[in-house]
């Protein structure tokens, strides 16, 4: 029976490996997938932001989550990546989700470019949250969606309905983190989704964080996750400061352009994203090699 603590700690959200000629490269997705699990991440999310879901068809879709969860084989839980800027295609998405039995929740972004007030957001996950067949964390990351969603309108949506059970929250405020922490009812997970501020988040009370960087470093970053939840601030605090060179080379050129540099470096997965995106800079290509090979006794 899923409980929420299940997704306390590191989940990693999951890339979507793609060839030379821009198919699904599910050999290098099993690749990656059992590197996070032998190196200590405690769930995936498939089909995130980082997953380039918005350049697959639903047909690459259904066939990401499907192997996803094969290549996983309850190792550790699942949570997929269902969102957008149309509610009735959110609802009419969760509710043919064809993989109920192997994902514990779904996370849902913010509706994205037609910037709807709280009052619609409240609305907007009011209406998915009395269809969903799973539980919904809520996505907050203005950087990508042009709208936030403020700390009240968090706890008012924890508050009225019992099936959203945690939100990603992205919006690079320390006061914002206050304001939940504050004020979220027992139970309610708090995710870090800025990896930049994971340890300072966890060490004031989130539950964990919803990383990118932990896909290409997750060693040390899932050991300074769970020193920081025992904690441990003493041994926590220098691996955030090692990483922190890592981590912004990740997000130098935007996501998932970053991870996937780091990850084809590792020899992992080819460096290939789908347009609009394109490949990493000779520059950053550089720049992250050289930052692997000087981490070596770190990652």
């Amino acid at each position: 029976m899923f409980s929420n603590s299940q997704l306390r700690g590191t989940g990693v959200a999951l890339i979507t490996p793609f060839k030379q000629d821009k198919s699904i490269d599910f050999d290098a997705m099993k690749r990656v997938i059992d590197f996070n699990i032998e190196n200590g991440v405690n769930y995936f999310i498939i089909l995130g932001t980082t997953g380039e879901s918005p350049v697959l068809t639903k047909e690459e879709k259904h066939e990401v989550f499907g192997k996803a969860a094969a290549f996983v084989n309850g190792r550790i839980p699942l949570v997929a990546g269902v969102g957008g800027n149309s509610t009735a295609q959110v609802i009419e998405d969760m509710r043919a989700f064809a993989f109920r039995e192997q994902y514990c929740a779904f996370l849902s972004v913010t509706p994205y470019y037609n910037k709807p007030s709280q009052q619609g957001m409240i609305e907007h996950y009011g209406a998915i949250a009395a269809m969903s067949p799973l539980p919904i964390i809520l996505y907050n990351v203005p950087g990508r969606t042009g709208v936030t969603l403020q700390p009240a309108t968090v706890i008012h949506l924890a508050n009225t309905h019992k099936n959203i059970i945690g939100v990603k929250e992205a919006a690079g405020s320390m006061s914002a983190t206050f304001e939940l922490l504050r004020d979220r009812p027992e139970g309610f997970l708090l995710l870090s989704g800025d990896d930049d501020l994971t340890f300072p988040q966890i060490a004031c009370g989130f539950d964990g964080v919803i990383s990118v960087a932990a896909q290409a470093f997750p060693k040390p970053f899932c050991k300074m996750v769970q020193d920081a939840l025992a904690g441990n601030t003493q041994q926590a605090a220098p691996i955030q400061l090692r990483l922190i060179k890592g981590i912004n080379l990740l997000f130098k050129e935007g996501n998932p352009v970053g991870v996937k540099l780091a990850l084809a470096q590792m020899g992992l997965c080819e460096n290939v994203l789908r347009l609009p995106l394109i490949s990493a800079s000779p520059t950053l290509s550089t720049e992250m090699q050289e930052f692997i090979h000087a981490s070596k006794d770190l990652l």
